[in-house]
């Protein structure tokens, strides 16, 4: 059985395209409202949570998780639009790998190009270059190539550090183990924590490219150095090197 779980904060339009897109290819859809206001007026069979006071991205997606009773549990992202069969792709992959606990589609952009959404684990020098204006000077798409492995896309399913998390295929018993996600990340990073702590426990991740999914990536914190998302990021950041203090010596 395959759930699949959506957290909304204000997301219509979105929600109005990937709820129709994801609805026949899962078993079971719960659709966390984070605020008031949060839904379509069509949720396509999706059973709604609706929190009375907003939760962190990652309690939202714990709420989901127990809400839910399949084996696999899809996370997807209000604009992330899986195209046909892209769930049964990776549910087959998973099925047939019993150690992947996480399994990621090819992200592509809305207009079809490619999304670097395979990475490797952060490092110290590679993170200060990106959340800094340094970006500006290294512009991290040119010159970071191998933490988004911007020289490979495979076509056949390649083990991974990390993925975005605009669409990830998890595996319940790994969720279990390692207590789902941290709830104290708001936003940014969790699933960068959850692969790291997968990959502790020795659970896989894959990246499984014949699965496809269209997802809007904005990259807001790329864009303007100084908003609040910036804050959640840097507070995210802090996070994971506290709780991983090996990641500042990695290379």
């Amino acid at each position: 059985m395959i759930s699949a779980i959506v957290v909304s904060h204000r997301h219509h339009a979105e929600l109005a395209e990937s709820l129709p897109a994801l609805a026949p290819q899962v078993d079971e859809i719960v659709l966390v409202a984070n605020v008031f206001g949060s839904l379509p007026h069509d949720t396509h069979g999706a059973r709604v949570v609706q929190n009375a006071e907003p939760l962190s991205y990652a309690a939202n997606l714990n709420r989901a998780i127990a809400e839910t009773t399949g084996e696999l549990v899809l996370v997807n992202n209000p604009d992330a639009v899986p195209e046909p069969g892209a769930v049964v792709v990776l549910a087959e992959f998973m099925n047939e790998h019993a150690r992947c606990g996480i399994a990621g589609p090819r992200l592509v952009n809305p207009d079809g190009s490619w999304q670097a959404s395979r990475r490797r684990f952060p490092t110290v020098g590679g993170t200060l270059v990106r959340r800094t204006p340094l970006r500006r000077v290294f512009p991290p798409l040119e010159r970071q190539r191998a933490h988004y492995e911007l020289d490979e896309r495979p076509d056949e399913p390649v083990e991974a550090d990390w993925m975005l998390g605009g669409s990830l295929l998890l595996r319940r018993a790994m969720l279990d183990q390692l207590g789902g996600y941290d709830a104290g990340f708001r936003m940014y990073g969790e699933e960068i924590d959850l692969c790291y702590r997968a990959a502790k426990a020795g659970w896989d991740r894959w990246y499984v490219p014949r699965a496809v999914v269209r997802h809007r990536w904005d990259a807001l914190t790329d864009q303007t150095f100084w908003t609040r998302r910036t804050i959640w990021h840097w507070r995210s950041i802090i996070r994971f090197v506290r709780k991983h203090p090996e990641r500042l010596f990695a290379r």
